[in-house]
Parts: C-alpha cells; structure tokens; sequence
C-alpha cells in the first residue's frame, strides 16, 4: 500500500467534488418539458413560484438530483466499508442481506395498505428503514459467536438471511393486488421518482452524512484489517469492534438508501472497486472519493433515465447496471496485473 500524501488526497478529493458539482448541474438543466436555455433562467433567476420552469426547476429536478446523490454516495461508502472489513471483494448490501430486509419491510406496508406518515416520510420508506436496521441486527447476531471466523460468519449469514427474506418478499408480493403490484415492481427495480419533502431530504442526508462520518473515522483501522486480524490486533485495532461499529455505521445510510429510492443494485460494487483501480486501497482515501463519486454516478445514471426514452422514465436500477458492468469490465480490465486490495 503506497503512502498517501496530504496533496495527493485534497487533489483528489478537489477532481471528485468538481465532478460531482458538474454533474448535478447537468442533472438539474437537461430533461424533457424544459430546455437547457430555460433551465439555467430558472436556477439563476427563478421568477414566479408559480411558473412552470421554477416548479419543475425546484419542485421536481434539483430534489431529485440531491436523492440521487445521497442514495448513491450511500450505498457507495457501504460497500466499501464492508469490502474493507470482510476483505471480500464482492461484499456489499445486497449480499449481506440488508436490501433484503428493506425489501420486505416496503413490500409489507404496500401490502398491509399502511398510508401512515413519519416526520414527512411515507409508510413504506419507514417500514424499509426499520426492515434495513432490524435485518442488521439480526444478521450481527447470528453471527457473533464465531470470534475469529466472524467475518466469514457475516458473509454467509448475510447470505442465508437474505435468502430467506427474499422468499418473503416474493410471497407478499404474490398476494398485492393488481392496482399495487406496479408500486412494488417499480420500487423493487430502484425509483428516484417518487415526490421528496425538503424536510424528508435534509432527514436522509443527515443519517446518510452521520453513518458515513463514522465509517471515515474507522478508515485507519480498515486499513490494518488488511493485514489480517492478528496484525491489526498488534497494530491497536480491534477487529470485533471496528467491524462491530461498521456495520451500524453502514447499515445506517444503506438503510436511509434503500427505504428512500428501492433497490438500486451495482453501485456498493463497482464504484468502490473503481476507485481502488484507479487511486489505490488506501481507505483514507478510497472511502471519501467513493462517497462523492457513487453520488456523481447516480445522478448521471438518473439524468439518463430521465431521457432515454422519450416521454417516460426507465427506473435508475436498469441504467446503473447496464452502465456500470462495462466501465468495471474495461478498468479491471486495464489494471488486472495488480491486487484490489493492495
């Protein structure tokens, strides 16, 4: 693992923040019912409030880039602090279970017809959050007793667990009704459509922001982790704990993630893996930049959604898979000589 200097990690940090920025003002000035050239009259002189261009502007696009940005920053730092500390390259939400657990939980309250509110959140965004964190504990619990071999332990539980909740899913989904399965379908395949309150946004972002500050903080010790648990024990960390405090960290804004805008696959994976490629596996850096850029990317990916297709919307899911596996296919691809993790 080469050393990490203070420039080369503001430098880098500077490159995914300046990506990030353009990429949220494209996401907000290209889409159908508005052209580029009204887009930017209504960001830098709003107008009436009242005026079609201020409501798609501020209503409807600038909302949705900045859940796009949450969601993806989110699942991005998740997978990769559970890549980290499993020191498993294909680790990530969905096979840990957690998503599985959201999923249940949404398709529960679709099913039970729960119209419930929540601090501004609908009842199926509560009922996914509460499914994300109740699968975690679950998850953590059935696989504490393996001391040593807890990582290992995580993984398939992780796996069984979200195998089983997936069965649930499927039933539940089996027995809604005609007039909501389009819900359940739509929000299993990843929706950043649905309206979001300023409110519900700034709520997300601060469990996303306090999970994520937590997993950043635990970056020194991700990198001892790599050394195996005996040489991180003799280096001052303790393995139990970090993966312990990880978990919560990641299980926090994976389940603000998912109770927000669905299953959305491929980013915890790739993303991570494409910064490792490219900057290398120092989680100082790695953690941060994946952050950023898991949001740029799907902001983009949903901008593409938004206007594939004329006068309809592919949900981001299909678009973050189908982009995502040939950049991840070309990097690997290009630096397949060298370790992921090293």
């Amino acid at each position: 693992m080469k050393a990490l200097t203070f420039k080369k990690w503001v430098l880098v940090l500077l490159g995914a923040l300046t990506l990030l920025a353009v990429v949220m003002f494209f996401g907000a000035t290209f889409g159908t019912g508005l052209g580029f050239g009204e887009s930017l009259s209504a960001i830098f002189s709003p107008g009436e409030r009242d005026s079609a261009s201020y409501q798609i502007i501020w209503m409807v696009r600038l909302p949705r880039v900045f859940l796009a940005v949450i969601v993806g920053a989110a699942l991005s730092i998740a997978g990769a602090s559970f890549q980290a500390i499993l020191r498993n390259p294909l680790a990530e939400p969905y096979i840990l279970g957690i998503s599985s657990g959201g999923a249940l939980g949404a398709v529960l309250s679709i099913f039970l017809g729960i119209e419930l509110t929540f601090l501004g959140f609908s009842g199926m965004t509560v009922f996914a959050f509460c499914g994300c964190l109740l699968t975690m504990v679950l998850v953590y619990a059935l696989a504490f007793g393996a001391g040593s071999h807890l990582r290992h332990s995580l993984i398939l539980t992780g796996v069984i667990v979200g195998a089983f909740l997936s069965a649930f899913v499927l039933f539940f989904t089996s027995l809604v009704d005609i007039d909501r399965l389009h819900s359940v379908i739509y929000w299993m395949m990843g929706n950043l459509g649905n309206p979001v309150s300023e409110p519900s946004l700034a709520a997300l972002g601060a469990f996303v922001l306090t999970g994520s500050v937590l997993l950043f903080l635990l970056a020194r010790q991700f990198n001892t982790l790599a050394f195996g648990d005996e040489t991180a024990r003799a280096l001052g960390t303790n393995p139990v704990r970090t993966r312990a405090f990880t978990f919560v960290g990641a299980s926090l804004v994976v389940g603000a993630a998912v109770s927000a805008a669905g299953l959305i696959g491929f980013v915890g994976l790739i993303i991570p893996h494409a910064v490792r490629l490219v900057f290398g596996s120092d989680n100082r850096l790695l953690l941060p930049v994946s952050f950023l850029l898991g949001g740029a990317f799907l902001a983009a990916a949903d901008a593409v959604a938004r206007v594939i297709i004329a006068n309809q919307q592919l949900p981001v899911g299909v678009i973050t898979a189908l982009c995502g596996a040939p950049v991840f296919l070309i990097l690997m691809r290009a630096r397949m000589k060298k370790s992921y993790f090293g």
